[in-house]
């Protein structure tokens, strides 16, 4: 059967035609919609975890037990999960196990864009790169085989384009009668010294032997280009896509499928019949090093860029042919930065911030827009949690001088994902902290996927709910507040309470997020122009459905959500409502 997919769907239909029983996971674009397309399969088990560490320790579990799992994450996600990556390289696995991670160049939606394949390499676990939905799939099913065959786990690799980009993709017929037997196997699993020193050896043996696979395996394969052999190119990924666009059939590539361990005599068998070989590959030199160090002289990063994705129109420039990409607008194209939605609860909370000039240490999620002008609200945004421990480590370090006028802010679900340990810290360790849970009821950034916190498994079916408010006096903070973030006078009293308080704190700020289903907007408002004084007070607090027009201020009701922030702002009651 053939399907248009995006790769990302395509992954997730691979997994479950490989016969993937378990999938855990923690949203994160460009990965998120594996797991959303694999929780359609209800005959398999799929959630959202607290954070990829444990989503990756489930699917170890379920493959442990003989099941088929996976996991999924993006890149930075595979930082919090290294520590059980690099450990499940020595036990290996029962049930095939894969692990799909989603790089970011041109960091579209995240905080760097680090390279995965490092990951690959340093734990020692195989991984394969698809460049397309059909590969995606295909890919998805050859993991599972490598990873029971080899007896490791699997990394596949996608990235924003493929995993984003839609292709057809023709699909075989599911795979059954793929679990195994669990059997009781200590020196294999109980990674104590005297075992663990003993599966080192099996890990490098296992490399060998996988390096040789790539050497013959199809998911390695040559293109012999029709025209000379002045030079060919050495490519993989999306990659692999730019090359073909812009030289079709007239270059020969060598496309890697298998992106480590990478293969050394098919490579240098390729580059013995050219006069010149290409590295195209994004972000660092993986390829091109490997070719060096096996004594290939080939040409990358010398003109291709170490850093942002890569186009038709990059490869044509750095090699030097014709651009036939470059299209000219006879228009300018307005600039539009990311801001947040008009109504979000979080930007009420972040005006008054701001207008306290209150030092704020931020973290991940939609609310890292409150950086942006005019809020400017933000002082720090680092990584998963690093907002509850970094304020700590500040205060520690500043005292009094900063305690009384500092903050941090997280959201519900970064909070639940790692920034209850720092909590915990702050508690356990009595820094006189403030803490701000930005409570907006889902996980908001990667498109509202249900977290601990809201009381709903990934189908939608009733699930455990963490309360936050007993979680928090429950590792011991003594203070819990909650406040609406649409009442800005609320808001500013409870936090000048809570900072001045000689003790940890929080401040729950709880509204749901204004683009969730079941949230009804209330009427739009409207601006009196014969009593708007122009003072532009409004404009400070962001709100994309305010504008200024004819020296007065202007609703746009297409936008504006009812939510009557800007009346509190206004102090000429310019702002009214049907409602009222």
């Amino acid at each position: 059967m053939k399907e248009l997919l995006i790769g990302n769907a395509a992954v997730a239909r691979g997994l479950y035609d490989a016969g993937c029983k378990v999938i855990s996971s923690y949203p994160g674009t460009p990965s998120t919609e594996i797991t959303e397309s694999f929780a359609k399969f209800d005959d398999a088990y799929c959630e959202w975890a607290p954070n990829e560490k444990v989503a990756t320790e489930a699917a170890f579990g379920a493959s442990l037990n003989g099941k088929r799992s996976s996991c999924c994450m993006k890149h930075v996600g595979l930082n919090v999960a290294a520590d059980p990556l690099f450990t499940m390289s020595y036990t290996g696995i029962n049930g095939g196990m894969v692990i799909c991670v989603a790089d970011d160049a041109g960091m579209h939606s995240s905080q760097n864009e680090q390279d995965s394949r490092h990951y690959a390499i340093a734990s020692k676990i195989p991984m394969l790169e698809p460049s397309d939905s059909q590969e995606a799939y295909d890919f998805a099913r050859a993991a599972f085989d490598i990873s029971e065959e080899f007896d490791t786990p699997v990394l596949l690799k996608m990235c924003t384009r493929v995993a984003h980009s839609q292709s057809i993709v023709e699909t075989r017929e599911p795979l059954t009668d793929t679990d195994k037997e669990y059997l009781k196997l200590p020196q294999k699993y109980i990674m104590a010294p005297a075992n663990a020193i003993r599966r080192h050896p099996f890990v490098e043996e296992r490399t060998a032997k996988i390096t040789e696979l790539a050497e013959t395996s199809p998911l390695n394969r040559v293109e012999e280009g029709d025209g000379s052999k002045d030079f060919g190119i050495i490519t993989s990924s999306t990659s692999y896509q730019y090359v073909k666009e812009v030289f079709g059939d007239t270059v020969s590539v060598l496309k890697l499928g298998i992106i480590n361990p990478l293969p050394i005599k098919l490579i240098k068998d390729f580059a013995s019949k050219l006069n010149k070989v290409y590295v195209v590959e994004e972000l660092d030199p993986i390829v091109e090093s490997h070719c060096k160090n096996i004594g290939v002289d080939v040409v990358g990063k010398d003109i291709f860029s170490i850093t942002g994705e890569f186009s038709q129109k990059t490869i044509s420039k750095a090699l030097g042919v014709e651009d036939k990409y470059s299209v000219k607008l006879d228009a300018d194209i307005p600039v539009r930065p990311p801001m947040m939605c008009a109504g979000c609860p979080h930007r009420g909370m972040f005006y008054v911030l701001s207008k306290n000039k209150v030092t704020v240490l931020g973290d991940i999620g939609c609310y890292t827009l409150g950086s942006a002008a005019p809020l400017n609200a933000l002082d720090m945004t680092l990584c998963m949690g690093a907002s509850v421990s970094g304020i700590h480590g500040f205060n520690v370090a500043g005292g009094e001088e900063t305690e009384k006028n500092t903050v941090c802010v997280i959201g519900d679900s970064t909070f639940m994902h790692s920034g209850v340990t720092g909590l915990i810290n702050i508690a356990y360790n009595q820094s006189n902290s403030t803490v701000i849970i930005l409570d907006n009821s889902i996980t908001g950034m990667t498109g509202h996927q249900q977290n601990p916190t809201t009381g709903y498994s990934i189908k939608g079916d009733p699930a455990g709910k963490v309360n936050l408010e007993d979680l928090c006096h429950s590792i011991g903070i003594n203070s819990v507040r909650v406040v609406d973030p649409y009442n800005l006078a609320e808001c500013e009293k409870v936090l000048k309470e809570e900072m001045a308080k000689p003790e940890p704190s929080v401040i729950i700020s709880r509204r749901p997020c204004v683009l969730l289903k079941y949230v009804k907007p209330k009427k739009p408002l409207h601006v009196n122009t014969e009593k708007c004084k122009s003072c532009k007070r409004c404009m400070k607090f962001g709100c994309p459905a305010i504008s200024f027009k004819d020296n007065h201020a202007v609703v746009d009701p297409t936008l504006c959500v009812g939510c009557g922030v800007c009346e509190q702002l206004c102090a000429f009651d310019a702002f009214e409502s049907e409602e009222d």
